[in-house]
């Protein structure tokens, strides 16, 4: 049992959490610090904030079948004071697009998708022309479609409402960075922050997003997750896409609506991905080499496109295989690690801060068990192959 736990960054997986420890023992003492308690620079504002169950790996599919649930609910889980916080959740679908070289794949992660009970339809080229008739499919042999469970919300208001709500449960935030992490054997005893301050610890919490390596090499131990610079472009256009869904193009490049604009992007190719980009620098060449002529391809009437506003922001990207890193290491008995989500952090928050507040509180799962992510898998190399990274 552990009567006090430090949680190294606020964003969404430390506020997460933060709320699930609280809401789970009142009498634990919890303490997150945060080294910017505007969230400017954190992955949980700056991403494009959505939520889908097309995932190939059966525990992505179920943790975002919780998150949906969690998001549904928000307004009364996370209300502080009469106060019931909005996310303005639009289950919108996601659209997944394959040409004949990625058919068997696309249907083979449908029939797992729908077992677990996600609501996924898949459509062939005719029923996608008829749904969506400004849509290019020439070229497309099927298409999986979100029915409801899938779509994008306000991820800053969701962190506010986490952190809002941690905190009228008792949780204590710190604006202030972790300079160091004090060891005593396979034990860390404190967090020494930049105000000055110590905090003692029973558990400390590894949330710190794309800065969880250095956070991890405070303790000694190397992390394979490395902050992977992501553009989002916000672009207008004359075209008018009924019933408009997040879309995956067979690329990875994608788009989804954004009020009357649309917001889109990709990942640049694995040999142009270099580590710590500034986040005040955009990738525009990404944009006029291989976003837009994408797009223009798959929805001809968006061959007219301006860019409105553009900005980056981290990937915490796992490099062994894009997928989080949840629980204790061998050698550090008191440190969980809730690390390198690569992009499905918001939509794997909640499942993410139930899981580690019953590890940390129970010592095991209790509902969904996380164990499969664990650094088991990572020290022995065995990386879980998710077919539907984006």
């Amino acid at each position: 049992m552990s009567s006090k736990v430090v949680i190294v960054g606020g964003g969404v997986i430390g506020s997460s959490i933060a709320y699930f420890l609280r809401a789970s023992d009142p009498t634990v003492d919890v303490t997150v610090i945060e080294r910017d308690p505007s969230y400017v620079k954190s992955s949980s504002a700056l991403s494009a904030a959505s939520i889908r169950q097309q995932f190939s790996t059966p525990l992505s599919i179920q943790m975002s079948l919780y998150g949906i649930e969690f998001l549904r609910g928000i307004g009364n889980i996370l209300e502080v004071e009469g106060f019931k916080p909005a996310i303005d959740l639009h289950e919108g679908g996601y659209l997944f697009l394959a040409t004949q070289a990625g058919d068997a794949t696309l249907r083979e992660n449908h029939a797992l998708q729908r077992k677990l009970g996600a609501d996924i339809t898949l459509m062939g080229q005719d029923a996608l022309h008829a749904k969506f008739p400004w849509l290019n499919v020439e070229d497309l042999a099927a298409g999986a479609f979100g029915e409801s469970g899938e779509g994008w919300f306000d991820g800053y208001g969701l962190v506010q409402a986490l952190r809002k709500k941690a905190q009228s449960l008792g949780a204590r935030y710190i604006a202030a960075d972790v300079t160091g992490l004090v060891r005593d054997g396979r034990r860390v005893t404190h967090a020494v922050a930049s105000n000055g301050e110590r905090y003692a610890c029973d558990t400390v919490v590894n949330a710190a997003g794309a800065w969880a390596r250095k956070t991890s090499a405070m303790m000694g131990i190397d992390i394979p997750v490395f902050a992977r610079r992501r553009s989002i472009f916000n672009v207008s256009s004359p075209a008018r896409l009924e019933h408009c869904p997040l879309l995956i193009d067979p690329t990875g490049v994608y788009f989804r609506p954004e009020g009357k604009t649309y917001i889109c992007g990709t990942s640049p190719s694995a040999d142009n991905d270099p580590d710590d980009l500034p986040l005040d620098e955009v990738d525009h060449a990404i944009f006029d080499e291989v976003i837009w002529p994408t797009l223009a391809h798959r929805v001809p009437e968006f061959e007219a496109l301006r860019v409105e506003n553009c900005w980056s922001g981290y990937y915490e990207y796992n490099v062994l295989d894009q997928n989080a890193i949840i629980g204790y290491h061998p050698d550090v008995e008191n440190c969980v690690f809730a690390n390198g989500f690569s992009g499905h952090g918001l939509q794997q928050g909640p499942a993410t801060g139930r899981g580690v507040s019953e590890l940390i509180l129970a010592g095991k799962y209790t509902s969904l068990d996380l164990s499969s992510l664990s650094w088991e898998r990572v020290l022995e190399g065995r990386p879980i192959v998710e077919k539907n990274v984006v």
